[in-house]
């Protein structure tokens, strides 16, 4: 309820910020969590202070490292810190944000967040972990990431994106919500459709003014590249939908700011 005070993991994060804002305009008490306020998750550096007196927490950390040791040592190392100081705090609920599909992955990143999932869910603060399709907001990234000169190849993939925003509204929900019993431990929440990563990227490209041509491919060096290709890590049937679609998105303010960062 209002008035509830909530620590936010990641705080001036791509989900985090979200969280943060809207989080103050419901009349809770946000504390952000993050390295550039002072606050370590990794180290516990000013942890245990940040969390006095916090009601619940909301995990939407980003690991720092592509790298399957070094994301799995992040996100391992954060999740037993969060709970180890939440326990001493008090902290009654958390609840994290994931990737719809990890638990597919047999590799890197998305095997990374396997881990941080078990790490979440086995600790002593009762825990939900949230499942969410890939971001509006990555598709000009992944367009950067992938450029060379005015090309850029992008990995074939049927997605079902979604904003940002909708996402921290979904994790308030689940955070603020009630938990007379003991919530689902692993839900998942998706865009209204599916799409083509590349057609999304070339949609990027034409409201943005970016002369890049766009390029699909099949990256074999992937170990996982046909669970993206395949439609594997599309949402299941159960899946919370909501919007705004891709090229609702592309019009808003957010996108705008995703265009010029």
């Amino acid at each position: 309820m209002p008035g509830q005070k909530i620590a936010v993991v990641g705080a001036t994060g791509r989900v985090g910020r979200y969280v943060m804002g809207e989080l103050e305009r419901r009349g809770f008490a946000a504390v952000p969590i993050a390295r550039s306020v002072g606050v370590d998750v990794i180290t516990g550096s000013g942890l245990a202070e940040a969390l006095d007196r916090v009601d619940a927490l909301v995990d939407a950390a980003t690991g720092p490292s592509p790298d399957q040791k070094e994301a799995t040592a992040f996100f391992t190392t954060a999740a037993s810190n969060m709970h180890r100081a939440g326990v001493t705090a008090g902290v009654s609920r958390m609840v994290s944000v994931s990737i719809i599909g990890v638990d597919r992955f047999t590799a890197g990143y998305g095997l990374a967040k396997q881990r941080h999932e078990d790490s979440i869910l086995s600790g002593p603060i009762p825990a939900q972990v949230i499942r969410a399709s890939q971001f509006h907001e990555f598709v000009p990234l992944l367009i950067t990431w992938g450029r060379q000169g005015d090309i850029s190849h992008l990995q074939e993939a049927k997605i079902q994106p979604i904003a940002a925003r909708s996402v921290a509204h979904d994790l308030i929900e689940a955070v603020t919500g009630d938990w007379a019993s003991t919530p689902e431990p692993i839900v998942e929440i998706a865009g209204p459709r599916e799409e083509s990563l590349v057609a999304l990227a070339g949609l990027w490209a034409a409201r943005y003014g970016d002369p890049v041509v766009i390029e699909g491919i099949s990256n074999a060096a992937d170990p996982d590249h046909e669970l993206h290709e395949s439609g594997a890590l599309l949402p299941s049937p159960g899946a919370r939908l909501v919007g705004p679609t891709f090229e609702e998105w592309l019009e808003s303010d957010d996108a705008r700011a995703a265009s010029s960062a």
